[in-house]
């Protein structure tokens, strides 16, 4: 009876697989939000970033982002900082055009990044996320994705400037390692230098650093602050952070409050305003002298 009980369940199978069909190929014919002109240019990036009164909303009610302006040079770092839900990362979204401001405009080199094909724009710009994502298979192979027609003297030189190859020379198999999926065989901070290595290697000329920190304890963030240094070197870089002593080599800070401009300048001449990003520092400053203390406290004597 086994071939009557297949035959009778068939028609049910089918249907079942019709309808997902046709849901795969509604989002297969699905039009891009952002899509390339049919005259988008292709031009090698030389780092200038000018944001020039944008403003932008996942909905037509409520902008999460109004009348922002900023511009970067390169060799500059801008810090853009803000409590969470101010649109930090929105910025960091558009710029990448991941999606399309709603007015204004944001131009690289001067040109509207509209003007450009999204591969040309996307191909010249680095980013380390807080969350390192690594693939199954070597160390080599992790790091050269960056880059895959790299030579190996490249490939060794930027985990020698991320502070990675000291750490990975102690391993059984030294770069020919290999590593579990996402990279759970190796700690969050040595994750975090193969992340910069490949940024070294890809070496874009715009670089952006999203909370690349943030899940690092304060005595791994201060060890990797020098492979920052040589990451940022001569390039345009835009970095994000909750935790203000990591933008201290940021030349400009960008303060967002409520979706605008609150503040702009140095660590320098905000502190001297008393504004959002003074009050800001000292709330952090605070929040390490509590933990300073609990670490001092010691636990009460056993005297039973």
């Amino acid at each position: 009876y086994t071939p009557i009980r297949w035959a009778a369940r068939l028609p049910r199978m089918l249907v079942r697989a019709t309808t997902s069909m046709s849901k795969v190929f509604d989002i297969m014919d699905e039009d891009p939000q952002v899509a390339d002109k049919s005259t988008a240019v292709h031009p090698v990036i030389q780092g200038y970033v000018d944001v020039e009164d944008i403003s932008f909303g996942y909905n037509e009610y409520d902008d999460v982002l109004k009348h922002v302006t900023v511009s970067i040079k390169p060799g500059e770092m801008l810090g853009i900082v803000g409590p969470s839900g101010v649109g930090k990362s929105t910025l960091i979204n558009l710029i990448m055009r991941l999606y399309d401001v709603r007015e204004g405009s944001i131009k690289i080199d001067g040109i509207d990044i509209r003007d450009y094909s999204q591969d040309a724009l996307r191909s010249q710009i680095g980013v380390v996320l807080q969350e390192t994502f690594l693939f199954s298979g070597t160390i080599y192979e992790n790091l050269a994705y960056a880059k895959p027609s790299a030579e190996r003297e490249e490939v060794i030189r930027a985990a020698k400037l991320s502070g990675a190859h000291s750490f990975i020379m102690k391993l059984p198999d030294a770069y020919n390692t290999k590593l579990g999926e996402m990279g759970y065989t190796v700690s969050g901070g040595e994750r975090q230098r193969i992340s910069i290595a490949r940024a070294i290697l890809h070496n874009p000329r715009i670089l952006i650093l999203d909370e690349a920190t943030s899940s690092l304890d304060t005595e791994t963030e201060k060890s990797i602050q020098d492979a920052f240094t040589n990451l940022i070197q001569d390039r345009t870089t835009i970095a994000i952070a909750h935790r203000l002593s990591t933008l201290r080599n940021a030349t400009k800070l960008l303060v967002l409050h409520k979706g605008r401009v609150a503040e702009i300048g140095t660590h320098e001449e905000l502190m001297r305003s008393n504004g959002i990003y003074y009050g800001l520092v000292m709330a952090q400053r605070q929040m390490s002298r509590m933990v300073g203390t609990d670490e001092k406290i010691k636990p009460p004597e056993d005297k039973t």
